[in-house]
């Protein structure tokens, strides 16, 4: 028995060891998002999902994903981000349950969704807890190149495991892989994170704001995954309404007392910037994901299996190249420079795509341009997010977390909508002038191709003229009074 005059022993967080908690967290949600693509057309056949609301199986999580991840990221920031990415794992592992055993179509639809939810949960967060963790650059550029290597990795891996589980049991399995990965994560989370107990909700907790701003991005993300279902006039009429939510929420935390988002933060040209050019990065790189997983069933005709196992040269590549690259090539050229090879590094992947043929060659066609395409992203994903990140301050790290991953939702729905929209335009009109449907599909496949390698290259072009360094201010007010808060916000929203 301790007498009064001692105390325990503080106990040792390991640094290393909370990393790997996070990463597991990550991958669960970033697998799930991934998983179920190639998995799609069994759900379909089981459950008796039409074709527009098979689309649900997935639009079904975006949505709440993309909306909530700002709120919940501030909200890590005011009641800890231990606390929102512990609960985040506990929803997120019961949901997928719930969509393992769903038999009808609305109880999946309705589990997908909250698995949104948890996804939001533990996704916002984590960013900010990881750079608290590392504060040294060197170091943070490592762990940051080893959680972007888990999470692209994961997105590749996810699309192999989906063929593979599909295949040798059953569609349910894609959603019940889940649960031992979330019992163990959740666990691990309460025992290796370090306890923080945020700033407190009442500090920031404006909850007219957080309303405006959870729907204004869960009708953009509604608006963009349903674009290719709806007329011009209903998709225009959402988008307004959405961009009249967005305007409302500016102007809301421009006056509020304690803003949920301080508008200060989007000063930083580096933080900006880089959100903008990760939204076409991943618009480009989500939809050559899905549409990739198509050209290789639809047109070179391969199974769920072979499909998932053709992706994985593109996660091992990236895994291996993150780990033991760029953290080295980050803090030996600058994140800039990095970010530009990498980015150039996909366009030529891009490029190389648009030309896949209808009598296409996996090893010829394919295989090339998933090692660039890997190449590039292992190079940028680190660098890009290092950037985001090192404009936000120590008590705004979750909301800019939260900013970052919401960017990352907004750019794989955008591109996925775009593309796909493309794609499927295309082939009808060949279809209906006699082609035939293999040589259409693989043409609008190309289309997609095509516009992916012009995203790309915009983001290109957008990172070299807008993070160069020296251009790219990324300082904040390091110490700043409420008023000066409200007045440097009130300017930024000007």
């Amino acid at each position: 028995m301790l007498s009064r005059s001692e105390s325990p022993t503080p106990r040792t967080y390991s640094r290393w060891a909370s990393l790997v908690v996070l990463c597991a967290g990550t991958l669960m949600t970033i697998l799930d998002g991934n998983i179920v693509t190639v998995a799609m057309p069994a759900i379909q056949s089981d459950l008796g999902f039409s074709g527009p609301g098979l689309a649900w199986v997935v639009n079904a999580y975006l949505i709440p994903f993309g909306g909530l991840l700002l709120l919940v990221g501030r909200l890590g920031d005011l009641v800890g981000r231990k606390r929102m990415f512990a609960a985040g794992l506990a929803v997120f592992t019961a949901a997928s349950v719930l969509c393992g055993v769903a038999t009808s179509q609305g109880v999946l639809v309705a589990a997908r969704a909250l698995q949104g939810v948890g996804g939001a949960m533990t996704s916002a967060v984590v960013l900010g807890m990881l750079v608290a963790l590392f504060p040294e650059p060197r170091e943070q550029a490592r762990a940051i190149a080893a959680f972007s290597a888990v999470g692209a990795a994961g997105g590749a891996l996810g699309t192999f495991l989906g063929g593979a589980l599909t295949q040798a049991l059953n569609w349910h399995w894609i959603f019940l892989i889940n649960l031992p990965i979330g019992v163990v994560a959740s666990v691990a989370a309460l025992r290796i994170l370090a306890p923080d107990k945020g700033v407190g909700l009442g500090t920031g907790a404006d909850y007219a704001g957080a309303a405006l701003v959870t729907g204004a991005l869960m009708l953009t993300v509604y608006t963009i995954v349903g674009a290719g279902d709806r007329g011009l006039g209903t998709t225009l009429t959402l988008a307004a309404v959405a961009l009249a939510l967005h305007v409302g929420f500016i102007v809301r935390q421009a006056r509020a007392a304690r803003p949920l988002l301080r508008l200060r933060l989007f000063r930083s040209r580096v933080l900006s910037g880089a959100n903008g050019v990760q939204i076409l990065m991943i618009a480009g790189m989500f939809g050559f994901q899905y549409i990739g997983a198509l050209y290789l069933q639809r047109v070179l005709g391969y199974s769920e299996l072979l499909t998932g196992t053709a992706f994985l040269p593109a996660p091992i590549a990236i895994g291996v190249l993150m780990l033991t690259l760029s953290a080295r090539t980050i803090a030996r050229y600058g994140p800039y420079r990095v970010l530009l090879a990498g980015l150039a590094l996909i366009t030529a992947g891009m490029a190389l795509l648009s030309r896949a043929p209808v009598d296409g060659s996996y090893v010829a066609d394919v295989l090339p341009a998933l090692f660039l395409l890997a190449a590039g992203f292992a190079a940028a994903m680190p660098a890009v997010t290092g950037l985001a990140m090192s404009g936000a301050r120590e008590e705004d790290a979750g909301l800019a977390s939260g900013l970052f991953n919401t960017t990352q939702v907004v750019g794989g729905s955008l591109g996925l909508a775009i593309l796909t929209t493309l794609a499927a335009s295309r082939t009808e009109r060949l279809t209906d002038g006699g082609e035939r449907v293999v040589a259409a599909t693989a043409d609008g496949y190309r289309l997609a191709f095509t516009v992916a390698t012009g995203i790309a290259a915009a983001a290109l072009v957008l990172a070299a003229a807008i993070l160069r360094p020296g251009r790219a201010s990324s300082a904040l007010v390091a110490e700043e009074t409420p008023e000066a808060a409200r007045q440097a916000d009130a300017k930024a929203s000007v």
